[in-house]
């Protein structure tokens, strides 16, 4: 095939963040401690110029599916979406991450770096059209959050996460690149739609396609961090530094959202009957762990992370559904939901002190005597991950809801209502420490006027994405056809 530099205007948005990366890891070489903002405002612009060049050629409903590199890399509407999900909420890490990192003094260019190529790593899994690329772009994404658990070098507990990650990472990704020599065994190609003619030709009741795709269920089981493939995420979580838990806690979920997409209904779709009940055992499994073990903790970023487990179990119910309308409620779902893993952990380091991280439950009592106006905030984020109405979160549950009973799975969507009924209590419990009990310190709330900017938008966004739930929600049906 003669190459033709058209072909690398779909890759435009990569190909600046990659230049940019590296650009920023040479600049970092020049620049002194004290003039270290450069290289956050350079991470900034990085994401504002990357949204242009996506906005320039988003299509809305109308956007035609791109295929170059041989098909290995798409662009669609579906990928767009997600992709300028990813850079807003980059741009919140950013924010947020900069205050604790001078705290910590780990406000270095490396974490930039390594950010910057880590959503690298997603918009080329969120691209991918080939087994190939996509494990290309989920081992760039892995290798950037290893490294970014690792980056407080003094911490035994941060290098502790690290090594578990690392190890239970290696697995997956194992286990996954199992999965997928299978299916190229099987059906004779790495190309995503080529797989899916093969499986029909082949019938979805081969046994090397069947085992292929129990593989590859493990994969993306662990890349979510559903149960049982969830030891990671607890304990890396809880050991990472805050600015590296923002970062895993958010973004990462639209890629791995994406990566299932691809997988399971343009690659194995025919295979719909065969990863559904998969996938409703894993949901099933992390809706209860997750909602009822949050119950016992008392370290607000483990009981986060239990909280996204259940959440995924949310995800997963959207994509077993194996509907349109079950994609596009799922992905819905991964975007509301990332906004508001990211202000849970923006709180977390807004309260933080020199010396002092603000993860323990006591940390939030009496918020409201020291902050109406941030205890207000993480009211609203706090309530619409519980699924309380007006709040977005409510409306996110009742299309993945709404779609698994279109299926007739209405045993499954009781199910789920009841478990977010029980994992309410954990959501209550900090908003009623923040309320009524008395706070263990006066000490007056300091942060930079960015950070308390960004995190009052985005404890609004909670209440103003309800009435803007509509165009998001039909967004995400178009890129799904509907």
């Amino acid at each position: 095939m003669e190459f033709d530099i058209l072909t690398l205007k779909p890759l435009l948005p990569e190909l600046f963040v990659l230049t940019m990366a590296c650009l920023i890891l040479v600049a970092d070489l020049y620049i002194s401690e004290a003039r270290r903002g450069i290289v956050h405002m350079m991470a900034m612009l990085t994401l504002v110029f990357v949204a242009i060049l996506t906005m320039r050629s988003y299509g809305g409903a109308e956007q035609a599916t791109v295929m170059v590199m041989n098909g290995t890399f798409v662009r669609d509407q579906m990928g767009d979406i997600l992709k300028l999900a990813i850079y807003v909420l980059m741009a919140a890490v950013f924010v947020y991450a900069k205050h604790d990192l001078r705290h910590r003094k780990l406000f270095v260019g490396e974490y930039y770096v390594l950010a910057l190529f880590g959503m690298l790593g997603m918009m080329v899994m969120i691209s991918a059209a080939s087994l190939l690329s996509m494990y290309l772009g989920l081992e760039l994404l892995a290798l950037s959050s290893y490294a970014l658990v690792a980056l407080e070098r003094d911490s035994a507990r941060a290098s502790e996460s690290a090594m578990k990650y690392f190890v239970l990472g290696a697995m997956a990704s194992g286990a996954l690149l199992y999965g997928m020599s299978m299916i190229y065994g099987a059906t004779g190609s790495l190309d995503l739609l080529e797989i899916s003619m093969a499986v029909r030709d082949l019938g979805s009741d081969d046994i090397v396609l069947a085992f292929g795709l129990a593989f590859l269920v493990v994969g993306v089981a662990f890349k979510f961090g559903a149960v049982p493939f969830h030891m990671w995420l607890p304990d890396v979580y809880h050991g990472a530094p805050t600015p590296v838990t923002l970062f895993l806690a958010a973004a990462p979920k639209l890629a791995a959202f994406a990566m299932a997409i691809r997988l399971f209904d343009l690659a194995l779709g025919d295979m719909h009957i065969h990863w559904q009940g998969m996938l409703v055992f894993l949901a099933v499994l992390s809706l209860a762990l997750g909602n009822i073990v949050a119950i016992a903790q008392t370290n607000l970023k483990r009981m986060l992370a239990y909280s996204t487990i259940s959440h995924v179990g949310f995800m997963l119910l959207g994509i077993l559904a194996g509907t349109p309308a079950g994609y596009a409620a799922s992905m819905f779902y991964a975007i509301i939901y990332a906004i508001m893993a990211a202000g849970t952990f923006g709180m977390i380091i807004l309260l933080s002190r020199q010396g002092v991280e603000a993860e323990n439950l006591d940390h939030f009592k009496g918020l409201n005597k020291r902050s109406p106006w941030f205890a207000a905030v993480m009211m609203f984020l706090l309530a619409s991950l519980a699924g309380v109405p007006p709040f977005v979160g409510f409306f996110a549950k009742l299309q993945v809801l709404s779609a698994v009973v279109d299926i007739n799975l209405t045993w499954l969507a009781v199910y789920a209502v009841i478990m977010s009924v029980i994992g309410a209590f954990y959501y209550l419990r900090v908003i009623k420490l923040m309320y009524l009990d008395a706070p263990d310190t006066d000490e007056p709330i300091n942060a930079p006027f960015d950070l308390k900017a960004v995190l009052t938008v985005n404890g609004l966004a909670q209440l103003l994405l309800t009435f803007l739930a509509g165009p998001i929600i039909a967004a995400c049906g178009a890129a799904f056809g509907i």
